[in-house]
């Protein structure tokens, strides 16, 4: 038992005063003159004994009496259950992704969960505030009131671990008190059990009512002819309900294609046909669940020509200028003796055409092509030297054989693949199959896209970087190979090239982090900014030959189309979107594991309060002193 008031307790000293007043009586004995003796019969007679018995009990009463009421004034209490409990540090972990944006029973669940806590904290009550985007250390309820009432919901998904991580980098002495706040859709921790073993750790888990949720999955190009693009929308629904969905196709805010579709527990995609021009808008939907998933914004860019270089013999190369037309390209070929090294990083494509020999030169140039996003084709000729294996070995990590003689059948294709992704309706299992003379082994860790029938590669596309190399496994003159009569030769040549076209996203996801390249030559001292009407920002860039690599980072805060603009000139359109992982209200939920879970926020801080609230005794010793008097009334009445 502690006391709050202990310089009071001097007082007890006082005590004294009715243990005199009761051994040194100074009340002199008086006599009683009677005219009658018989009065002196009504007088109750006391012995000596008895007597003295009741002025004890009086004095042990009155003593009991003065010190309780001292000992109430000097305000007794038990301390809480930490003698350090009120010193613990008070963190709150608030969720503000965008599942948090579904609706309670009284509200959307961050709004609601805000109020709470701003009517639960007192004004004073130190703390720190950790969001998915947003860190507050040691403020108060009261000066952080505003920035509460308009926490925004964050495109950046919330990472519990982080925030953990935050907190158990703070040191401190005590027990740490930290109140987790979030629906648990898509949130995962490795260290939450840990963290709430070494702090009193309570987990909050407001729910939502309704469930049900359409949203947009992604918007893709699924196919493109010359004139059109045929853009395909995939959609998905969560719960139980089943209903058609109103679903538009906006072009600047403009709408220009509707229809309806019926959604169930299975995605469904719709398909839009657009012209083959630029497009800059969004497609939404209309749907009662989270609000954030119900438009999806993308860009299409202005077609144009692809320039291609092919570096090689020309007659040869033939060929690839019978595939690669005027109209979508402009195709150019210079002999390796001829070649123009100062126009190779104006090309797109380059073709390496049977060279027998690749220079140092034209290996340096040619990485650095390759590394700037350019797309790179290379055809062997029937005899390379030891330099040409080594350049494939440093581009893309390939392994080349000797020269293998042999009829060899071309039967397998990849019909999945990008190349020939468009340019089958379905797969074909009966053909006339394309075969070379001879031909080289290579083995490489990408994907084939043309096989052997020993299923040894003739075609392989291997990504690297920002960039796709191709690199065929036999020379394709006619000599040594029908390639050249096949069908597959123009779909083949012509979606290595256009694919490079397609390397410009329809859009972007924030906070992915991915590298942007743009065709775009800047002075030493430009710079290229990425903004619209609401918003601006300035990513991380790099300068690669004639163009730059873009970095986003965790920006832009806001979804919708964006233009990247060098001074006051548009460069290109580009478009960003929300993560779409928490658009399901029952995935992936949070396992709590031994972590304490609390029926609401209140309840929590109610218990922090418990815990660091005294337990003050005086109120039991001013009732003790008011006993004593009434045990002090019946002494003094109905002790004789």
């Amino acid at each position: 038992m502690q006391f709050k008031q202990p310089e009071i307790l001097y007082f007890l000293f006082a005590l004294v005063l009715p243990i005199l007043v009761h051994l040194f009586q100074l009340r002199r004995f008086k006599t009683a003159y009677f005219t009658n003796v018989r009065f002196l019969k009504d007088i109750s007679t006391q012995t000596r004994k008895s007597a003295t018995l009741k002025k004890w009990l009086l004095l042990a009463a009155r003593l009991l009496i003065l010190a309780c009421l001292i000992l109430a004034f000097a305000q007794p209490f038990f301390p809480s259950e930490s003698s350090a409990s009120k010193q613990a540090e008070t963190y709150l972990i608030l969720d503000n992704s965008y599942s948090m944006q579904a609706k309670g029973k009284q509200g959307e669940l961050l709004k609601r969960s805000v109020e709470e806590v701003l009517a639960q904290l007192p004004d004073t009550q130190e703390f720190s505030l950790i969001t998915a985007t947003e860190t507050y250390w040691n403020v108060t309820t009261k000066s952080i009131r505003k920035e509460l009432q308009h926490l925004s919901y964050s495109a950046i998904p919330f990472e519990l671990d982080r925030a953990l991580a935050q907190i158990n980098a703070r040191p401190s002495a005590q027990k740490k008190n930290i109140l987790l706040v979030t629906d648990g859709v898509n949130v995962q921790s490795k260290s939450l059990e840990q963290t709430n073993k070494e702090n009193n750790l309570f987990v909050v888990i407001p729910r939502a009512e309704q469930k049900n949720n359409a949203s947009i999955d992604t918007v893709f190009v699924k196919n493109q002819s010359n004139e059109f693009y045929e853009i395909e929308v995939r959609l998905r629904q969560f719960g139980n309900d089943k209903k058609a969905i109103p679903i538009a196709l906006y072009n600047e805010n403009k709408v220009v294609a509707k229809t309806i579709i019926q959604l169930n527990s299975t995605p469904k995609s719709a398909v839009f046909t657009l012209p083959k021009k630029e497009f800059n808008g969004y497609v939404s939907i209309t749907d009662k669940g989270l609000a954030y998933d119900n438009s999806l914004y993308f860009s299409l860019a202005k077609t144009k020509s692809i320039p291609v270089l092919s570096i090689g013999d020309p007659a040869k190369c033939g060929f690839l200028k019978r595939i690669y037309t005027a109209n979508e390209f402009r195709y150019t070929n210079q002999a390796l003796a001829q070649l123009d090294y100062n126009e190779l990083d104006k090309n797109k494509v380059i073709i390496c055409n049977e060279l027998t020999k690749i220079p140092q030169a034209l290996q340096t140039s040619l990485k650095a092509f390759a590394s700037a996003g350019g797309t790179l084709i290379i055809i062997p000729s029937d005899q390379v030297d030891s330099d040409y294996s080594q350049f494939l070995q440093q581009l893309g990590e390939f392994k080349i054989s000797t020269l293998q003689q042999g009829e060899q059948l071309i039967t397998q294709i990849a019909f999945a693949h990008p190349v020939y992704k468009s340019a089958f309706e379905k797969t074909i299992s009966n053909f006339d199959y394309p075969k070379t003379k001879s031909n080289y082994v290579l083995t490489a860790r990408f994907p084939k896209v043309l096989s052997y029938a020993n299923q040894n590669p003739f075609l392989v596309a291997a990504p690297i970087g920002n960039s796709t190399v191709y690199v065929f496994t036999a020379a394709l003159n006619t000599t040594n190979s029908n390639f050249q009569q096949s069908p597959l030769i123009v779909p083949t040549f012509y979606a290595m090239a256009e694919l490079n076209q397609q390397t410009n996203q329809a859009f972007y996801t924030i906070g992915s982090a991915k590298d942007i390249l743009i065709d775009k030559a800047l002075e030493k001292e430009a710079i290229l900014t990425i903004k619209n009407g609401r918003d601006q920002f300035i990513p991380m860039q790099q300068l690669i030959g004639n163009k730059v690599k873009l970095n986003c980072g965790d920006y832009p805060g806001t979804a919708g189309n964006y233009g990247i603009y060098k001074a006051s000139e548009k460069v290109e359109n580009m478009s960003f979107n929300y993560v779409r992982n928490e658009s399901d209200l029952d995935a992936n939920l949070l396992q709590l594991g031994d972590c304490k879970q609390a029926s609401s926020i209140e309840s929590v801080i109610d218990t922090w309060k418990s815990n660091q609230t005294d337990s003050d005794i005086w109120k039991w010793f001013v009732l003790l002193s008011l006993l004593f008097v009434i045990l002090e009334v019946l002494i003094q009445k109905f002790v004789s």
